[in-house]
């Protein structure tokens, strides 16, 4: 054998044993999730059912007022993908999550496809990178879709209208579109959180069901705590948070403390959870065929780092943050109704055709209690009962009105007008669509559950 004949079989060696680049290896594995029948369908179902369900839901006479911005389906068309977004944060996100991060690699141990793929790319490290980064690029895209979908269903049954903000002000369409957008994109971090918790659980726990459906039992524990009056402190070092937080946006000025912290504890805990993933992934005996995860493993070097990252988000917080108890009280409450009532108010004098009237010549201020005096006036509860006062300009006696009161633990409320039927009854009123429903009657609210500045 010639000198050169021994060099090419040298190099053809090489050449055979070098490991496939990660770009490479993130094609394959995206390819072979796309080409699943359930992520098709999946990707299929949130690029189509949104805009269905909004454009059906826009056409009924009864909206879902229980959820966020569901009362104002009928006015405009960006209220749709946030009533879709409120769902997605509850169900469907963590559905999705579970569907393609939790399963990404329990499916090479069913299958027992791990030493093909092995030979094939010849490095675990790329193995994990390149798993992960496609399951990312289908959460994306399946994202991408739920708010593409749900805003031109809305835009196209109801139109593109100005939008009414949480606190009553009006938005314009092109900032209500700006908004809506940085809400879904706002999103995103926890949702890349719960991704990062499937790949944990599809990591450690094998084939077993259990790491499939780890990421929807996360997001209801954190649902569950959500509703639980918790301490502030504790309520935003939760990475489920980021989920609801985006209803800030829409308060003038935004409320961006909660949704900032929001979002940069959904990001450490994606950080946490993928980076516990990939040690424990590297760690694992690719020669056991029958691999069902290790319970020891997944508690030692899944939940317990999880655990005390709670911990540490918790302290961090509650020292940054100088929030105390539930964060609601009676001067926020009485504020936020205010506020309010006063946007409102403006908006039923121009439907009316009454004299044109600002909220600086309103006035209006709220005095609220919560369980007829007989409480501390503090916390959540559906016993809040506020009185709004008011002056209109060239009036001397001033207006009252009063709202009962359901404030949720997460500090939204929804106010239910009590009298007087002039000003807070249900009747209709001309609007430049059709006739709505009086917008004293009944309205959402928000209380910060930080300190604030604002007078």
């Amino acid at each position: 054998m010639t000198t050169a004949t021994i060099a090419t079989v040298a190099d053809d060696q090489v050449a055979a044993t070098r490991r496939v680049p990660v770009a490479r290896g993130y094609r394959f594995e995206l390819v072979k999730l796309v080409s699943q029948w359930r992520i098709r369908l999946l990707v299929l179902a949130c690029w189509i059912a949104p805009a269905l369900f909004v454009t059906a839901v826009s056409q009924q006479s009864s909206l879902p007022v229980d959820t966020l911005f569901g009362r104002w389906m009928h006015a405009t068309g960006w209220a749709g993908p946030l009533v879709v977004l409120g769902f997605a944060g509850t169900w469907g996100l963590p559905l999705l999550t579970s569907v393609v991060a939790g399963d990404v690699f329990a499916a090479e141990d069913r299958l027992g496809t791990w030493r093909h793929l092995l030979v094939a790319v010849r490095s675990p490290r790329r193995i994990f990178v390149a798993k992960a980064l496609a399951s990312l690029t289908v959460i994306l895209l399946l994202v991408a879709g739920l708010a593409g979908s749900s805003a031109a269903g809305g835009l196209l049954a109801v139109g593109n209208q100005p939008f009414v903000g949480l606190d009553g002000h009006l938005l314009t369409s092109a900032d209500a579109a700006g908004k809506v957008l940085l809400a879904w994109v706002c999103v995103l971090a926890p949702t890349l959180a719960l991704a990062a918790i499937g790949l944990l659980g599809s990591v450690a726990l094998g084939r077993s069901p259990m790491g499939l459906l780890l990421p929807v039992l996360v997001a209801l524990a954190m649902q569950l705590a959500q509703m639980l009056p918790l301490p502030v402190a504790v309520r935003l070092a939760l990475p489920g948070y980021a989920f609801i937080a985006w209803n800030g946006l829409f308060i003038g000025p935004a409320q961006l403390g909660p949704l900032l912290i929001g979002i940069v504890v959904s990001l450490v805990w994606a950080v946490t959870a993928t980076a516990l993933a990939y040690l424990l992934f590297l760690r694992r005996d690719f020669t056991n065929l029958s691999y069902d995860g290790s319970g020891r493993r997944a508690v030692t070097a899944g939940v317990l780092p999880l655990v005390g990252l709670v911990a540490v988000t918790v302290a961090v917080v509650a020292a940054a943050t100088p929030a105390a108890g539930s964060g609601i009280e009676q001067d926020k409450v009485q504020r936020s109704v205010a506020t309010v009532f006063a946007h409102l108010y403006r908006m039923q004098t121009e439907q009316l055709n009454r004299p044109h009237v600002t909220e600086a010549q309103l006035r209006a201020t709220a005095t609220c209690n919560k369980g007829g005096g007989k409480v501390a006036a503090k916390g959540p509860g559906n016993d809040w009962r506020c009185v709004v006062t008011w002056h209109l300009p060239d009036v001397e006696a001033a207006g009252t009105a009063i709202y009962q009161l359901d404030v949720t633990a997460d500090g939204r409320f929804v106010a239910d007008g009590d009298g007087p039927k002039e000003v807070n009854g249900y009747f209709l009123v001309r609007t430049p669509i059709g006739d709505a429903p009086n917008p004293l009657w009944q309205f959402d609210g928000n209380v910060e559950l930080l300190p604030t500045t604002k007078g």
